[in-house]
C-alpha cells in the first residue's frame, strides 16, 4: 500500500528541516514535495511573489504521484481546509495517509524561530500571518485532519529534545505520552483518560528522527558560535547560546554511559 506523508506544523516548528532527517533515513521516502523550494526556483529573489503558482505546482506534482502509486511527502501548516480533499482523494488510489504534527507551545515561539531563520537567510514571513496560522493550524488539526487520516502523531518541538505527545488511528489517541502537552492543545481543561497503548514504531522512528535533526542543528550552530531559540515548557521563549545547549547533550550522553 503507497503511502502518503504529512509533515505539518505552524511556521518555525521545523517541517523542512526535520523532513530531511525523518523522510529518507527513517521512513525511506524519497518524494518531498515542498512549496516553498519550487518558489525558490521559480523567483529566487521574490518567493513570495509566485506562492499561488508553486502551490499549483506542488498539487500537480502530487497528483503526478499519486498516478503512479508512489510514496511521498509534502509539508504544510494546516492552516486552511484545502487538503482534507486530498487526502480523500489519496486514500480512494489506495493511499495510507500518515500524518506528523510538529507542535511548539506558543506563537511568540513560533515568532521568534522565524525571526531567528530570517537572520541567516530564510524567508520572511509577516508576524500577522504566523500567528493567525498558528492558531489555524491547531484548530484545524484537531477538528478536521487528526479524524480524516489514516494515522497521526503530534511531537512538541518547544525545547531542546522532541518528545512524542500523542498518536492515534483515529480521532481517538490510542497513546498519550504527555497528557498536558495534549490537554493544551485541545484547549480541554477537565480531566481525560490517560490512554497508554504501546507507542507505535512509526512514531517511535518519527521522534528519533526528529531529536537527530535537533542534535545535529544544535552542533552545526554550536560550531559557528551562534544561538537558538527555544521554549522551556512554561511558556516562556529563550535564547540560549548552541554551545550550552550541546554542553548539556554531552553531559547528558556521559551520564548514560556512567549508568551502562
Amino acid at each position: 500500500m503507497p503511502k502518503m506523508y504529512i509533515i505539518a506544523g505552524c511556521n518555525g516548528a521545523g517541517k523542512t528541516t526535520s523532513s530531511f532527517a525523518i523522510l529518507p533515513e527513517i521512513l525511506h521516502c524519497k518524494e518531498f514535495v515542498n512549496a516553498d523550494n519550487i518558489a525558490s526556483g521559480i523567483s529566487p529573489f521574490n518567493p513570495e511573489s509566485v506562492a499561488i503558482e508553486a502551490g499549483r505546482l506542488m498539487l500537480t506534482r502530487i497528483d503526478q504521484l499519486m498516478q503512479a502509486g508512489e510514496d511521498f511527502a509534502f509539508e504544510t501548516t494546516l492552516s486552511t481546509r484545502s487538503y482534507v480533499s486530498l487526502i480523500q482523494k489519496a486514500q480512494a488510489f489506495g493511499y495510507k495517509v500518515q500524518l506528523c504534527y510538529l507542535w511548539l507551545e506558543s506563537p511568540q515561539l513560533a515568532l521568534r524561530r522565524v525571526k531567528s531563520r530570517v537572520a541567516k537567510g530564510g524567508h520572511h514571513i509577516p508576524e500577522d500571518v504566523i500567528i493567525r496560522r498558528y492558531h489555524r493550524s491547531v484548530e484545524n488539526l484537531v477538528s478536521l485532519y487528526i479524524p480524516v487520516v489514516d494515522k497521526w502523531s503530534v511531537h512538541d518541538n518547544t525545547s531542546k529534545k522532541p518528545a512524542l505527545v500523542a498518536e492515534g488511528n483515529g480521532i481517538v489517541p490510542s497513546n498519550i505520552s504527555i497528557p498536558e502537552t495534549w490537554f493544551l492543545i485541545n484547549k480541554q481543561t477537565d480531566v481525560m483518560e490517560h490512554y497508554n497503548q504501546p507507542v507505535s514504531e512509526f512514531s517511535i522512528k518519527v521522534t528519533e528522527g526528529i531529536s537527530a535533526y535537533m542534535r545535529k542543528l544544535i552542533e552545526t550552530n554550536a560550531a559557528l558560535n551562534q544561538t537558538m531559540i527555544i521554549g522551556d515548557g512554561k511558556g516562556n521563549v529563550l535564547e540560549v547560546p548552541a554551545k550550552e545547549l550541546l554542553a548539556e547533550y554531552e553531559r547528558e550522553d556521559a551520564e548514560k554511559l556512567r549508568l551502562q
